[in-house]
């Protein structure tokens, strides 16, 4: 009995003595070797938890999402924050060079890390993420070991578009930390899903400046038209400019008839910004009365934006006619423009979503520049049908290596969004 004690238990004691060093040389055996990795996910010593998850992460695979999943249930922040990159880099190769756990620093039990500025990333549509990552990620989400464990969490839920994880991100609003916050909102705008909306309208007149806008982008992007009451008191008593544009961009974002007269009183304004924002809503309200001034502002208008917002709103007042001199033809030659093609396709997104432009797009889709045909491509990944379908095709086989790579992208991402 005592001989049968030693062997059943000795492997355990030794795996819990044993160190990073040890973790490492059992990874170097390559993929193969990720179950016997994993398993000093149980080890007592944190230190050797942590290398668990980096060496787990170096050997990449499929093989290793469970177990990476496993390591998001550790009490410790810091391996939460590390297995959760982990999951995101499975999905989005290279961003673990990038993500929270490239900036951590331990002091005692408490870690720090810095997020970056940039959080505009998110996998193609195509991309099909496991539920249980998705519910690994909404539990750090809502209840992490720490603030900084639980942002990290919203972040990756929306890279991974985590749609079913939309009640964690709520939760995390309640957090009443700025960070959690922060990045729950942002989530929330990549996700788009227009159910989250009204969860977020209480935020448009938070303390936090940050947290405000942030709650004003995305009540707009996802048309929460519960909060227009409260942007329309922001414009009309706003903390700050930024506060002040993101109200406006919001309610043009989905104006009603009431706004018409605030919308036509910004287009004088000062701020480019404001004149662009107003030109849009007024787009948008669709009032065919509006298109004098709106083609006056078109033509007359020195500043990119107020420009380029009134050109879209004459191509949602039907004028997408393809000539060289049309608004229409004016936002697809801006897609050549470094500085403002992301504003152009934004535009062309939405105005796509109306057949006739849609249709429109399919001759300069063929006929285009490179930078045109690939944000064209992605205009119709977002916004085609089943027409759309033989155009990116060809463009998958553009002599162009860099149009053919984002038509195959595109196509994918079609085909996966009109679930063919």
């Amino acid at each position: 009995m005592r001989r049968l004690l030693l062997f059943v238990f000795c492997p355990l004691i030794c795996l819990f003595a044993q160190t990073p060093k040890d973790v490492r040389a059992v990874a170097k055996q390559g993929p193969s070797a990720i179950p016997a990795v994993a398993r000093y996910l149980n080890s007592a010593a944190l230190d050797t938890r942590i290398e668990t998850v980096k060496q787990l992460i170096a050997l990449g695979g499929k093989d290793t999402i469970d177990p990476l999943i496993q390591a998001t249930r550790d009490a410790d922040p810091e391996m939460q924050i590390r297995a959760t990159d982990g999951l995101v880099n499975y999905y989005l190769p290279g961003y673990i060079r990038q993500g929270l756990g490239s900036s951590l620093v331990r002091a005692g039990n408490s870690v720090k890390a810095r997020f970056n500025d940039t959080n505009d990333q998110v996998v193609d549509g195509f991309v099909m993420v496991r539920p249980e990552v998705i519910a690994a990620l909404g539990r750090l989400a809502r209840s992490g070991s720490s603030m900084e464990a639980r942002a990290n969490g919203c972040r990756a839920i929306g890279i991974l578009r985590g749609q079913a994880a939309l009640p964690d991100l709520v939760e995390a609003l309640r957090s009443k930390d700025n960070t959690v916050m922060y990045e729950s909102l942002v989530a929330m705008q990549k996700i788009r899903d227009p159910e989250a909306g009204p969860k977020v309208a209480y935020l448009v007149r938070d303390l936090d400046d940050r947290v405000q806008t942030t709650a004003i982008e995305t009540a707009g992007l996802l048309r929460a038209t519960d909060a227009l009451p409260a942007l329309r008191s922001v414009v009309a008593s706003p903390r700050n400019n930024k506060a002040a544009r993101a109200a406006l961009d919001a309610i043009a974002m989905m104006p009603e008839l009431e706004d018409h007269d605030l919308l036509t009183r910004q287009l004088s304004q000062k701020d480019d910004k404001q004149r662009a924002s107003a030109a849009e809503g007024l787009g948008r309200l669709g009032n065919t009365a509006d298109a004098p001034e709106l083609e006056k502002l078109w033509r007359e208008e020195e500043k990119m934006l107020p420009r380029l917002g009134s050109a879209f709103a004459l191509v949602m007042q039907e004028r997408f006619e393809v000539t060289e001199t049309s608004p229409f033809r004016y936002l697809v030659n801006t897609l050549n423009s470094a500085s403002y093609r992301e504003v152009a396709y934004a535009y062309l997104v939405e105005a796509a979503r109306r057949p006739a432009v849609l249709q429109a797009l399919y001759e300069p889709m063929g006929q285009g520049t490179r930078d045109e045909k690939i944000y064209l491509a992605r205009t119709l990944a977002a916004s085609g049908d089943q027409s759309s379908i033989p155009l990116l095709d060809k463009a998958s086989r553009d002599t162009d290596q860099e149009v053919a790579k984002e038509g195959l992208r595109a196509l994918r991402s079609l085909k996966a969004r009109l679930g063919v």
